[in-house]
């Protein structure tokens, strides 16, 4: 199942319960001007689950957005993948909590939790902090973030190859979140796309 959620549009579950063998699907959207907090629990709690989850966020002028994502796998055997991936200016404030809770017993489990922020200016600002509570021992667990500006090397290689300053720029902000913006019905990528300046 496969659901996209877009910021100060839709309503965002606070819990959602995994209690048979399903893949589910979640891309959770924030367009320029979105603010405030997304607090998102997921209870894996059958055998054969598969959790596909990714945020992107935009903010480029004096947004605050967060996200507090904690996914709790409760037995074992099951699979959960996080990509949060977002491009942060102005003065704007974005944050990441994340949390991946494996149980006693929940052998088996394989989970991943990423979380990438580029800042276009030095007033922006990115705190993310991905967390692993892990009670046994048979698990594949990753976590990491990274934040950082655009890169020089690459401009220089785009200008280079005739293309001018300000759409390398731009096309090096779609490259960064084409992971999770390929993921979004095709009229809400375009306008994902056409807020990247």
């Amino acid at each position: 199942m496969d659901k996209v959620y877009v910021i100060g549009r839709d309503p965002v579950p606070s819990l959602l319960r995994l209690d048979s063998p399903q893949e589910l699907r979640l891309t959770f959207v924030a367009l320029p001007g979105a603010c405030g907090k997304v607090s998102v629990e997921v209870d894996i709690d059958s055998a054969g689950c598969s959790l596909d989850m990714a945020g992107l966020y935009l903010c480029s002028s004096d947004e605050q957005l967060g996200f507090d994502v904690l996914v709790r796998h409760n037995c074992g055997g099951s699979v959960s993948r996080q990509n949060f991936r977002g491009l942060v200016g102005g003065t704007a404030r974005a944050a990441f909590n994340g949390l991946i809770y494996v149980a006693p017993g929940a052998q088996k489990t394989r989970a991943s939790q990423e979380s990438h922020a580029i800042l276009i200016g030095d007033k922006a600002t990115v705190k993310a902090q991905p967390q692993l509570e892990i009670y046994a021992d048979d698990v594949e667990c990753t976590h990491g973030c990274t934040s950082g500006f655009l890169s020089d090397d690459e401009l220089f290689y785009m200008r280079s190859r005739g293309i001018p300053e300000q759409e390398a720029r731009r096309l090096q902000k779609i490259a960064f979140i084409a992971p999770v913006a390929s993921r979004l019905p095709e009229d809400l990528a375009e306008q994902v796309y056409a807020s990247i300046a």
